[in-house]
């Protein structure tokens, strides 16, 4: 027993190893400090405790999913899986970074050490150059970007792979501030990009969704029964009310595709087409007009490559397939490989190429064509298509982006000019298009376009010509009647 007076009694010191506590406060500043490549003042016996780590994640969680909310204009509904979804690259970053940093240094060593204290100062870190993303995002969403850095695809790339640098950037010298040596660096430098470019590809998933007005909330696709039995009874009316083809007329039959429903103005250059060729072509009851959108599902038929290839099908059997022209209009995003966008989600809905509208063509023996694509890079569609017979006009060249195609456009620059426009003075498709081309490119420079021209191009056939010239000379005939 211990005689010694309380009074006298030492307290009982701390053990030599005891790890360092630190405030809150303190692991927040020193992570944004590694966030702006600064050198975070923790040594090594500062070590978190469970509920600091807890604390920071939600809070910068919750700063997180504040600013998302932000990246959707109006009314915008939470999605678990969403905010859910991202979490795994967490996990295989934590994973990285216990191979990546060393054997824990002694607690008394001036750098910091640690699982633990890594994974909290990473949190912070990330915080500055996932902000700087997120409030792009917000400024995009509500059309607060200039127009030059908003039509620039070079700019758009540059800002995201400069934010993608910060962070790759900021956390390698947090690791290495860590006592990490090159090799591990390079390895977790990799590691990081396949984690990002994965979550960029295949885990797009966003915490907020935007929610759909009562309209379209309304007529939202959903695949039951009832709507597939409506498809089917849709897809009988419109080819049974194609009007038959005239004895000794060249008459115009049309078809309109516009698969992608993610987009309003699609389906307001489909209807403008089919109006157009109605009117001024004289095709009134030959047009079939195929739209994936949810206000259509009971009206129009989907846009899909079967439903193409059957109205190429069904309109080749009501028309002489050796005399009269067949119009096919395309409106969709389009990409480097050519083929047009196609979404209408829960639907899936696969991409039509160049080289499956020629098949189609084709089998179904249709021997005047006019085809027309409206999209990005669809001047990859000129060589497939062209033919003696075929006369084709793309919205951009094979290299370069088309405009108009976004959720404030009300058509597409392309659409607008040749066929809202110029079709409405002229039925000619080459005086329309060469009419078009001008207007196209001073509308591209008023609008900060500024990753090229697009350029739209045209190819016609030497036997297409003067059927043409014909069909415009039938349908000017009873205007210049009725002008006398």
């Amino acid at each position: 027993m211990d005689d010694t007076p309380l009074s006298t009694q030492q307290p009982t010191a701390a053990p030599p190893h005891a790890p360092a506590r630190l405030p809150l406060r303190v692991w927040l500043r020193e992570g944004l400090r590694a966030g702006l490549f600064l050198r975070p003042q923790v040594a090594g016996r500062a070590q978190p405790t469970p509920l600091q780590a807890a604390l920071l994640l939600l809070v910068l969680s919750a700063v997180e999913v504040a600013l998302a909310r932000l990246e959707v204009p109006g009314g915008a509904l939470f999605d678990l899986r969403g905010w859910l979804a991202p979490w795994w690259a967490t996990a295989a970053l934590v994973l990285l970074a216990w191979w990546a940093l060393p054997a824990r240094e002694p607690l008394e060593h001036a750098r910091p050490a640690g699982l633990a204290a890594w994974f909290v100062l990473w949190m912070c870190a990330v915080v500055p150059a996932n902000t700087a993303a997120q409030l792009l995002g917000i400024a995009q969403a509500h059309d607060a970007l200039p127009p030059q850095l908003e039509a620039s695809a070079w700019a758009s790339w540059g800002l995201y792979l400069l934010l993608w640098g910060w962070t790759v950037g900021a956390v390698l010298r947090l690791t290495a501030h860590f006592g990490a040596n090159g090799l591990r660096l390079g390895v977790l430098a990799l590691g990081m990009m396949a984690v990002f470019g994965v979550a960029a590809v295949e885990f797009q998933d966003r915490p907020w969704q935007a929610e759909p007005p009562a309209s379209a909330r309304s007529s939202r696709l959903e695949l039951t029964q009832e709507v597939f039995e409506a498809q089917q009874a849709l897809w009988q009316q419109t080819t049974a009310r194609i009007a038959p083809e005239r004895a000794g007329v060249v008459d115009v039959y049309a078809l309109i595709f516009s698969p992608y429903a993610a987009e309003d103005v699609f389906l307001r250059e489909s209807r403008m087409v089919a109006a157009v060729l109605a009117e001024r072509f004289d095709a009134g009851g030959r047009v079939i007009q195929l739209a994936n959108h949810p206000s259509t599902a009971q009206t129009l038929p989907w846009a899909t490559r079967l439903n193409l290839e059957r109205a190429i099908g069904a309109l080749a059997a009501r028309m002489d397939r050796e005399h009269d022209v067949l119009v096919v209009y395309l409106t969709s995003h389009g990409a480097g490989d050519f083929k047009l966008a196609a979404a209408h989600e829960p639907l899936k809905v696969e991409p039509v190429g160049p080289g499956d509208l020629r098949r189609m063509l084709d089998q179904a023996g249709i021997r005047n064509r006019v085809v027309a694509v409206s999209a990005c890079y669809a001047g990859g569609w000129i060589d497939p298509l062209a033919s003696d017979t075929t006369l084709v006009m793309t919205a951009a060249d094979a290299a370069h982006t088309s405009y108009g195609c976004g959720r404030r456009s009300e058509l597409t620059f392309f659409g607008r000019a040749v066929f809202d426009e110029q079709l409405r003075r002229t039925r000619s498709f080459e005086e329309a298009f060469a009419a078009a081309v001008p207007l196209i490119r001073r509308r591209e420079i008023e609008a900060g376009k500024n990753d090229g021209f697009s350029n739209p191009q045209i190819s016609v056939g030497a036997k297409i010509r003067p059927v043409l010239r014909e069909l415009e000379r039938r349908l000017d005939r009873p205007q210049m009647t009725n002008d006398k």
